[in-house]
């Protein structure tokens, strides 16, 4: 029968499973068994060599001390294979290859012989590495979705995607293109130090502009092989420029390429495709920036073309996998990958979804997955996992773009590293991990994780519509729908429950970039076009390098130098001001104290994109903010709130800076947002240009956030500074003029005013009076029923419709317990039928009631574990944490002083406990044992940012109730 690999006790006096590896008590012979494990073994259907994961393991067996889990290497005769006994034709079970360990299978007993199995189809356990093999091209039109380094060829490498097949094909550079770096020398000297290395190419003069300087440079490109040879030679120089550029990236300014965008490629060259009227667009730009200087209209021409253009209609599928693990909680690590695969789904854009499951259960479990196929998915079930692994890469070979959540740090390290452990070569596995994330060989890779984490995504894009980047709570925000239940972990689960959850993960993930009419596909597309980035580059990198990458491009377009940090720090480095922050080097925004209490009526009014209508405004940019002395011929002041003059601006040439954020401004402003909400231009239309001005609202409001950090590779202070000053000089002005209409604005925070009960008339002079003065707009962004305001700033505000705006959200957050959160959330949704301020006593009287609830339940023990629980992520080894010891690593100790293994990135639940240590897994506690007082001091913490904003006191909503009266009850 094999040996038994895994055994566990089942203490009932705690609810521990403590599992046992087979030197410690090991059964020879089913002989030695009690017979109601022998009997509860063969129910199960045996085990395989990975695991046992049968959803029986989980139940508690009366009177069973030890619940032994089988662990056979079987193997399987290829003679059975091809044999059709069923009726159904869409779920198929396939068998392993022969020198694979599975499930034990006994003829017609054989679980994946049942009836509603069609057929036993052979999987060939190799696979053959030209699936994976992109076609090269050299003559062709389509879109250009990714460029990178090959460095088997030394050259670049540009994918292209052709629409009329589908299909993905690779060009490798024919313009002879190498990396480079520039220096100061001359020639002779460059060369001299470089040495007699073979890896230089080529030395030789350049001309550029130098915008710092407002002159023509002579400098000396060196061209190397490679570009690992410019890390190794740009150190040996005293100072270089452009040394520290990506290669693919330099090569996408070079030949001025928009990722995105459609080319006829042909040999050395690069055609823009442009199927719309130029002339017509010239005339366009020309009357919109009629008074903008000739230099901006022609980079608008420019521009106009990748909004215009419709995306490609990609095929595109995404993909996850389900992972057995021993106990619930437990993140499987990708780089040892010791537990099985035991289901993959994937779910293409036409809505197309199949799910992979590795056999478990019975016959009659496997015939729920008729439901899931009549559903419309297809079922495929297969008897060992390598076989599972070789068809999911089958799949998957036919898509040229796949999508996954979470998949550069889970599910292609997990399965590339597995796909080793079950044997098969590198060469017939499609994944490839790079330094800084996963793609395959065949299609390039979309980690939505990594596209929604990016706060530029969430607070501009989408507004904020998720708070966390979880495909649960991403899902829930956008589609309005989220994950399954997964009460128990993937390993307790039915055959057809685990479908079901893994096809739910694929369906969602796919969703999120078809939903809307692609709303975010049509995003992605036009991110890449404006920041001239690939596929994988934009989708896993910050808008500071959406932003630097379109300066570059645009620099070289130009022929401008590049200027480098170094120049900057040197020649930009004048201080005027001084920061009221710690740690930031000059001072920002104006905030307006606001007082305390409740106003009914409140106007927010924003200034439309302040920094950069002032960077637009007031020409700022490196190169013309304090030029040189000499290098200008008109210099305008720039001064603070107070009248100060602190730094200088040259306006007699226009900033690059200033153009670039400002054509985005006037693009969206003067255009897109008309033509989204314009009813003459068709739907389809009018949907992606809504998109269109999404992604710029993306530039534009993270732009004064990227130029203002210091890391950022064309930080200036002195302009980073100007944009606060002007800022706290408008909303200053702003202030003075509003109290001479009659006006009572309550707060100011950076770029908007609360006005309480506006006059309309007085509203519409002051707006009137900032667009003469300032050439800017302050528009209504929205009105509130009413606005809470606390002493510690934080404010609570009900919209018309009833929504609830909190700034500081403590009740909201993962680590608070279940039960603080439903009650959190039900309090906020009452606050929403606030109406006056009689209601305000209403909803106090109220908030009294459940809260005395909710002590009355503690007090009775009617909370569960679960629903009293911290959830905390464990950052690192256990090992590590020597100096201090938080209370989630506490409670992981517990554990493993219980034989319960803990790893670096598992999920631990506990529960606050009285006594010394505070805390106690909930594997390991009791209700009884509950401190209630921290419990109490959690609620309060939460609750006390809505009363605070109403003027209520804790104790008048608490009743004045003791703890110590009910705490030990």
């Amino acid at each position: 029968m094999g040996d038994y690999g895994y055994m566990r006790r089942y203490n009932e006096d705690k609810g521990l499973l403590r599992y046992y590896n087979k030197e410690k008590r090991l059964a020879k012979n089913t002989e030695d068994l009690d017979p109601r494990v022998v009997e509860a073994n063969r129910r199960s259907g045996g085990g395989n060599e990975q695991h046992k994961y049968d959803k029986r393991d989980t139940r508690r067996l009366s009177g069973l001390d030890l619940y032994l889990v089988q662990r056979s290497p079987v193997s399987v005769d290829n003679v059975s294979n091809n044999v059709h006994v069923g009726e159904s034709p869409s779920v198929t079970a396939h068998s392993k290859d022969q020198n694979m360990a599975g499930f034990k299978h006994k003829n017609a007993e054989d679980p994946v012989m049942s009836p509603g199995i069609s057929s036993i189809i052979h999987e060939p356990s190799g696979l053959d590495p030209g699936l994976f093999e992109i076609q090269e091209a050299v003559d062709l039109e389509g879109y250009i979705m990714e460029v990178s380094y090959d460095g088997s060829t030394s050259k670049a490498v540009i994918y292209v995607y052709v629409e009329e097949d589908g299909k993905l094909y690779k060009v490798y550079d024919k313009t002879g293109h190498r990396p480079y770096f520039l220096v100061d020398l001359e020639p002779e000297k460059a060369r001299e130090i470089a040495g007699r290395s073979q890896d230089v190419v080529d030395i030789y003069r350049v001309e550029k502009f130098d915008l710092l300087s407002n002159r023509k440079v002579m400098l000396t490109k060196i061209v190397v092989r490679d570009p690992l040879v410019v890390r190794r030679l740009r150190d040996k120089y005293p100072k270089t420029w452009e040394a520290n550029i990506k290669y693919h990236h330099n090569y996408i300014y070079d030949n001025q390429l928009t990722p995105g965008m459609k080319y006829r490629v042909k040999g050395s060259r690069f055609d823009l495709i442009v199927n719309i009227d130029m002339d017509k667009v010239r005339e366009e730009i020309s009357e919109i920036f009629s008074g903008e200087p000739e230099y901006v209209r022609e980079t608008a021409i420019k521009w106009y073309p990748i909004f215009e253009a419709p995306p490609p209609r990609v095929k595109r599928a995404s993909l996850d996998i389900e992972v057995y693990t021993p106990t619930k909680g437990r993140i499987p690590k990708p780089e040892t990958a010791e537990y099985p695969i035991i289901s993959a789904a994937i779910c293409d854009n036409s809505g197309k979804c199949k799910v992979l499951l590795l056999k478990r259960g019975d016959g009659e479990e496997l015939k729920a997955l008729r439901e899931i196929e009549k559903e419309g998915a297809e079922v495929r079930v297969f008897s060992d996992e390598r076989s599972l692994v070789v068809a999911l890469y089958r799949e998957i070979a036919r898509y040229p773009v796949i999508v996954t959540f979470n998949g550069d740090n889970f599910d292609l390290p997990y399965l590339y590293t597995r796909s080793r452990k079950l044997g098969l070569q590198k060469e017939e596995i499609p994944i490839v991990i790079r330094e800084t994330h996963a793609t395959f060989k065949h299609a390039l890779h979309i980690d939505l994780y990594r596209f929604f984490k990016n706060r530029a995504i969430q607070n501009y894009a989408f507004e904020g519509k998720y708070k966390e980047h979880t495909l649960d709570a991403v899902a829930q925000a956008l589609l309005g729908k989220g994950k399954l239940a997964n009460e128990e972990g993937v390993g307790s689960m039915s055959i057809d429950e685990l479908a079901r959850y893994n096809l739910r993960d694929a369906q969602l993930t796919i969703e999120l970039t078809t939903y809307s009419k692609e709303l975010l596909w049509k995003l992605i597309t036009l991110l890449m076009r404006i920041s001239k980035l690939g596929l994988e580059d934009v989708t896993r990198t910050q808008v500071s390098t959406w932003i630097k990458n379109l300066f570059y491009w645009e620099h070289r377009s130009k022929g401008y130098l590049i200027p480098s940090e170094i120049d900057l720090s040197i020649k930009k480095s004048r201080k005027a001001t001084e920061a009221i922050i710690k740690g930031k080097k000059y001072a920002g925004a104006i905030v307006i104290d606001p007082p305390q209490g409740v106003f009914f009526d409140v106007v927010v009014a924003d200034y439309a994109s302040l920094y950069p209508s002032i960077i637009k405004r007031w020409n700022l940019s490196y190169e013309t903010v304090d030029p040189p002395e000499g290098m200008c011929s008109k210099l305008e002041p720039i001064a603070d709130e107070s009248g100060n003059e602190i730094h200088q601006v040259c306006m007699d040439r226009v900033g690059i800076t200033s153009v670039m954020i400002g054509l985005l401004r006037d693009f969206r402003v003067k255009i897109y947002k008309r033509k989204a909400k314009d009813k003459s231009v068709p739907e389809e239309l009018r949907n992606w240009y809504d998109v269109v001005q999404r992604a710029m609202k993306v530039y534009i409001n993270a732009s004064y956030g990227v130029f203002g950090h210091e890391k950022f590779p064309l930080y200036a202070l002195p302009v980073a500074e100007s944009v606060t000053a002007i800022g706290r000089m408008i909303i200053t002005r702003s202030l003075k003029k509003a109290e001479e209409l009659g006006l009572m604005v309550l707060y100011g925070d950076t770029d908007s005013l609360f006005i309480w009960s506006p006059d309309q008339g007085k509203l519409d002079k002051l707006r009137s009076w900032i667009y003469e003065n300032f050439g800017l707009e302050l528009e209504v962004d929205k009105r509130y029923r009413f606005v809470a305001f606390s002493l510690k700033k934080n404010y609570l505000g009900v919209l018309q419709d009833g929504s609830v705006d909190i700034k500081g959200l403590v009740g909201k957050k993962k680590h608070v317990p279940e039960f603080v959160k439903e009650a959190f959330a039900e309090a906020v949704g009452r606050l929403g039928s606030i109406e006056t301020p009689q209601d305000i006593m209403r909803i106090s009287s109220w908030l009294r009631d459940i809260l005395q609830d909710i002590y009355r339940k503690l007090r009775d023990k009617e909370y569960t574990l679960d629903q009293l629980s911290f959830k905390m992520t464990l950052g690192k080894p256990l090992e590590s944490y020597t100096k201090n010891t938080p209370q989630h690593v506490k409670a992981a100790l517990m554990l493993a002083r219980e034989g319960v293994s803990i790893s670096q990135g598992d999920n631990i639940l506990f529960v606050k406990v009285r006594g010394r240590e505070g805390v106690k897994p909930v594997q390991l506690a009791k209700v009884s044992e509950i401190d209630l007082e921290k419990y109490i001091e959690s609620l309060r913490s939460a609750f006390e940012q809505i009363l605070a904003p109403l003027s209520i006191e804790w104790e008048e909503i608490s009743g004045h109730m003791r703890l110590s009266d009910f705490a030990h009850a």
